[in-house]
């Protein structure tokens, strides 16, 4: 009978002769550097305008310009914030297009509605407005009269100081070139992002002069304007978007002619 080797004692297992473990050789290791090596090279080299517009790589003049541009070109625009003028503070929410624009204005005493179509610009406000605009302290008969202008559209006279005050608020072109202009000498700003828009902020006078935030994505429209000496802050949106302007009908405007008189 042939014999054959002795397993070993029980419950042990044989020993497998060793086998050398195979060296990673100079050409794999080469390889992995290489991989490692070109992925940092892709994160130091990322471009953070990719996929932008490209005004973030322009010097904060140029900007400024582009979003100037832009904001001509828009036939519309809607303006909404808080603006100082002529010593007192407007809650606004505007809506511009070329050839009109309707919105409310609000101070701390009243709110009231503008609409301009063409050149006419139309007001509806509270009894409390009108007899104000008669007279700093309004008499009884003042605001009795006043109050036969509740609801309806007050037709300004162009020459009227009514006039005069609120048609900027419904001049596109008007409102944007006296918002638009920075004070001081420009500098860019941080990156950012507005109502999930990326932006550029551009300052005027480290700051004081006012700031602007430009979206880099799609046109360089100018997005929000905090101006100069806390004059107020304008957020400005829906670019290029319709806005129906209408004038009223007949039935619920009041013309007074060539100047707004209250009361005998």
């Amino acid at each position: 009978m042939t014999a054959f080797p002795s397993a070993g004692p029980a419950g042990t297992c044989s020993r497998r002769p060793d086998v050398p473990r195979r060296r990673r050789g100079p050409a794999l290791t080469a390889a992995v550097c290489a991989v490692l090596a070109g992925a940092l090279a892709g994160c130091a080299a990322e471009d953070p305008d990719a996929g932008t517009n490209g005004v973030g790589k322009l010097p904060a003049d140029k900007i400024q310009a582009k979003a100037r541009a832009a904001a001509r070109a828009a036939g519309t625009v809607r303006l909404s914030g808080n603006l100082v003028s002529q010593g007192r503070t407007y809650k606004l929410d505007m809506r511009l297009g070329p050839q009109g624009a309707r919105g409310e204005l609000a101070t701390k005493a009243a709110t009231f509605q503008l609409l301009r179509v063409g050149g006419a610009l139309y007001l509806k406000a509270d009894a409390g407005f009108w007899a104000r605009e008669k007279s700093a302290n309004p008499a009884p008969n003042d605001e009795a009269s006043a109050a036969k202008l509740v609801g309806k559209y007050v037709k300004v006279p162009s020459t009227d100081p009514v006039y005069k005050r609120f048609s900027g608020f419904t001049d596109k072109g008007v409102l944007l070139d006296s918002l638009l202009g920075l004070h001081g000498k420009l500098a860019t700003g941080e990156r950012g992002t507005l109502d999930g828009t990326r932006t550029i902020r551009i300052a005027a006078g480290q700051g004081a002069g006012g700031t602007l935030d430009v979206s880099l994505e799609g046109e360089p429209y100018p997005l929000r304007l905090r101006r100069a000496g806390d004059a107020g802050e304008v957020r400005l949106g829906d670019w290029g978007q319709p806005v129906e302007i209408q004038a009223p009908k007949e039935s619920q405007v009041i013309d007074y002619g060539k100047q707004i008189t209250i009361g005998d």
